[in-house]
């Protein structure tokens, strides 16, 4: 997937500082390092957006070895139970936090330690290339098994659809222990393009000095971030160099999407939807720049190499325009499968290129998707069937200046909103939108809407709110 020789006097990373990295430096700083691990090592790294962190994940790949990307904020005791449960060899960690633990350091560089967690090396997969956690993951220890060749195909195809060059620069908007996060660098450096790292975000006023000063062409977000993005206006700034905009990780509002669509189309730039998932390594559709404003709420069409289909309720194939069912993907970066144990590391392909993403959708006559909501994200309400992912996205529609979320049990939806002097104007909306009775809306106001590190909503959280009621 990585072939830096082709590219060796390119600049493939920029840092925070300044500092510019070959991609002949790259190498050599991966090579050193390498050179510090067994044959054939599960690592974990404790990831964040900085040269140290990369060289320790394109090490991985490049010498054959497995890692599990986790956040540097992770803590202690979730750290702990990954260790416990996967029994990695090493651990790579920024070099601020090696004190904490007690296994040796063996190789500090570029701010990062190699630290010996053990000398027993269990037999993994000969696939096996990398270590997610599941999407939404509160420290759970089901992780997703990525192969070499899941992550070579989505990234060739990432690469075609967006027509990546080498004249690229992304910026590292997005966690690197996130499936999208790393596509963006995947996709990047597999074509001699670079990379801006930093760990600003949207938020911050140093992330825009960096966008303009480092001629960022590539801006990747969830569905959080360009609700950011619109508050802050993003919209009236001067971004010359700045070319293509992705979204993934969620379904953008009809109203957002339409901003950014017409943003896009405006002022010469491209804005393209994608829709993926951690078990098809990322990405699984996407919705040409062109088509952003016509289907406008759409994750688009499969992506080169991939296919859809529509299940209903007994397996069986839906060929009807308009009519809902489970969306079936296929295609070379279906993962292998999970795992929940250092033994599961040794399994092979379970999912056999197939995925069934849990995820409710149409096609339009066109063949272009919309995704309607999660299979489990429905609640039976006074026998009525209703979409809780729906109705958030008419709230988000409705009401832009607040934060949303819906859950709840049958025959009871616990509306979360971060506003309580519209929370009267919220249940009367409800009420009209799916003309059910009031008593069948709850309204809670908290202080924000709990989310990962993704930008994703911690449903959990909320269940566990409300169940305390």
């Amino acid at each position: 997937m990585f072939d830096f020789s082709k590219y060796s006097d390119n600049t493939a990373v920029v840092t925070e500082q300044g500092n510019t990295v070959s991609y002949r430096e790259l190498d050599a700083f991966c090579s050193r390092l390498a050179q510090n691990v067994k044959k054939r090592s599960l690592i974990f790294n404790l990831s964040a957006n900085c040269l140290g962190s990369l060289i320790g994940y394109l090490m991985v790949l490049k010498y054959g070895h497995v890692s599990l990307m986790l956040s540097e904020d992770i803590n202690e005791e979730q750290l702990n139970n990954y260790i416990s449960i996967y029994q990695p060899e090493y651990i790579y960690v920024p070099q601020a936090l090696s004190d904490r633990f007690s296994y040796p350091v063996i190789y500090t560089a570029h701010e990062y330690s190699l630290l010996s967690v053990s000398n027993k090396q269990t037999d993994m997969h000969d696939e096996l290339a990398l270590l997610l956690t599941t999407s939404g993951s509160t420290g759970s220890p089901k992780l997703v098994r990525q192969s070499y060749n899941n992550l070579a195909a989505n990234t060739a195809s990432i690469v075609e659809y967006l027509n990546i060059t080498a004249s690229e620069r992304a910026i590292t908007s997005l966690p690197m222990n996130y499936t999208y996060g790393l596509s963006v660098i995947n996709s990047h450096l597999s074509r001699g393009a670079s990379l801006f790292l930093t760990k600003a975000t949207v938020m911050q006023r140093d992330f825009w000095a960096q966008m303009t000063q480092y001629r960022i062409t590539s801006l990747a977000g969830v569905p959080f971030t360009y609700e950011m993005l619109k508050r802050l206006r993003f919209t009236s700034l001067a971004l010359p160099d700045l070319k293509t905009l992705t979204q993934a990780g969620g379904k953008l509002s009809p109203d957002l999407h339409r901003v950014f669509a017409h943003y896009a189309k405006d002022n010469n730039k491209s804005f393209v939807v994608m829709y993926g998932a951690a078990e098809a390594t990322a990405r699984m559709a996407y919705l040409p720049s062109d088509k952003a404003i016509d289907k406008c709420g759409s994750i688009g069409k499969a992506i080169p190499g991939g296919e859809f289909a529509l299940c209903d309720e007994r397996g069986n194939l839906i060929a009807q325009e308009g009519e809902v069912g489970e969306l079936i993907y296929w295609g070379d970066n279906v993962v292998l499968g999970y795992a929940e144990c250092r033994e599961d590391l040794q399994k092979g392909n379970e999912f056999q290129g197939r995925l069934s993403t849990g995820d409710m959708a149409r096609f339009d006559s066109e063949g272009y998707y919309y995704v309607v909501g999660r299979k489990k994200r429905f609640l039976k309400i006074f026998g009525n069937r209703v979409g809780l992912d729906e109705v958030e996205v008419q709230l988000r529609d409705a009401f832009p200046d607040i934060h949303c979320a819906c859950a709840g049990i049958d025959d009871k939806m616990y509306v979360f909103i971060t506003d309580d002097s519209v929370s009267a104007q919220v249940k009367r909306f409800l009420v009209e939108q799916t003309q059910l009775n009031h008593i069948a809306f709850k309204i809670i106001t908290l202080d924000s809407i709990p989310k990962n590190g993704a930008g994703k909503t911690l449903y959990s959280q909320l269940e566990a709110y409300y169940n305390a009621i």
